[in-house]
């Protein structure tokens, strides 16, 4: 019998250290998480602009996880699931809260509802996303598209009717009320949804005469977000929503053109 005191071995492969590059995704997620958390307590105050501030703020910490995790080749289903995990609570579950705090609250019965199904659908879009990443029978034309609008892109189109209250007050009356908020939750659970191809910019390459165009327009951008942000964020998400029918054009095309040489 061996003695009490005698150390366990642990096994030849179990890790008892990482590398802390490693972790800097999940880190960087787990900062996405607490955005749309802290953006739920803020709907739930009334302060309309710190709760949409954050909730944009999830986004962009969203789209830079991935790459850093690609950069410091530190990719794991781990943080790809933490990642879907997080995603859903900051553009399912906090636009949801967000909006029927901000409109669908006091609509008898069935406010709550198209809230529900945002969500519900926001849930199913990134179970979708992730068995797709598993199927390799995906045909090469789908490589620079979304399968219907991404997570970040389906809560800023639902926000969309708040954003431009900030700025528009005389549009409030109508943005606001219960016929508009409540088609226009059924829209964005509907795109998000979809299999309508949207553009992927992640393998999107940029010619060499555009690149200080391109950054011109990046530094002209970041100051309107600073002096006119609410617009700003406005303008760019009613740009993004009007390029769909594009998307569904441009992806026609590469179809076309990859079935052409079958």
């Amino acid at each position: 019998m061996k003695p009490i005191n005698s150390k366990l071995k642990l096994p030849k492969n179990k890790l008892t250290e990482i590398p802390f590059r490693k972790l800097v995704p999940n880190i960087v997620t787990m900062l996405a998480l607490c955005s749309g958390l802290t953006s739920i307590r803020y709907a739930t105050q009334d302060n309309w602009e710190k709760a949409v501030l954050f909730i944009f703020l999830a986004g962009l910490l969203d789209g830079l996880d991935g790459r850093i995790a690609r950069l410091l080749k530190a990719s794991s289903k781990f943080g790809a699931e933490l990642d879907s995990l997080c995603d859903f609570v900051s553009f399912g579950i906090a636009p949801a809260i967000l909006m029927f705090q901000w409109c669908l609250f006091d609509l008898p019965k069935i406010g709550w509802l198209f809230c529900l199904l945002y969500a519900m659908g926001m849930a199913m879009r990134l179970a979708r996303f992730n068995a797709m990443l598993e199927d390799d029978s995906i045909p090469p034309y789908w490589t620079n598209y979304f399968t219907g609008v991404p997570a970040p892109a389906a809560a800023a189109m639902a926000l969309m009717p708040i954003l431009i209250t900030f700025d528009f007050k005389e549009a409030e009356p109508f943005l606001r009320s219960h016929i508009f908020c409540s088609i226009w939750m059924c829209i964005v659970s509907y795109l998000e949804t979809s299999r309508i191809p949207t553009v992927s910019l992640k393998k999107t390459k940029i010619k060499t005469a555009m690149v200080i165009p391109l950054l011109l327009i990046v530094a002209l951008l970041a100051n309107f977000l600073f002096t006119q942000t609410w617009l700003t964020l406005g303008v760019l998400t009613a740009i993004y929503t009007l390029m769909i029918p594009y998307g569904i054009y441009r992806f026609l095309k590469d179809k076309k053109e990859y079935l052409a040489t079958k």
